[in-house]
């Protein structure tokens, strides 16, 4: 009996943490390890703005482009698109 509860207090901890350090590897493998090089994204949100319980409003950087685009649950609108730097108050 006492080596059963000797076996289970090492091997317990140790199950446990190898459980808990494969999460954690997981989870900085999905955002990227620091010193790795990752990639740009070609698309980046710059604004939301919330249009009423299930739409909104958005600003998009694509390229050299910036899309107005207006997103609900069951599409996605391009409003306006112009170059970067264009805009004229």
């Amino acid at each position: 009996m006492t080596e059963y509860i000797l076996r289970l207090l090492i091997l317990l901890p140790l199950v446990g943490g190898m459980a808990w350090g494969s999460l954690w590897l997981w989870r900085k493998s999905q955002l990227g390890m620091p010193g790795m090089h990752s990639k740009e994204k070609a698309a980046r949100v710059t604004d939301v703005i919330p249009m009423g319980t299930a739409g909104k409003l958005a600003v998009v950087e694509f390229g050299d482009r910036e899309l107005l685009v207006a997103a609900s649950r069951t599409q996605i609108s391009l409003l306006a698109e112009q170059n970067k730097g264009d805009f004229h108050a």
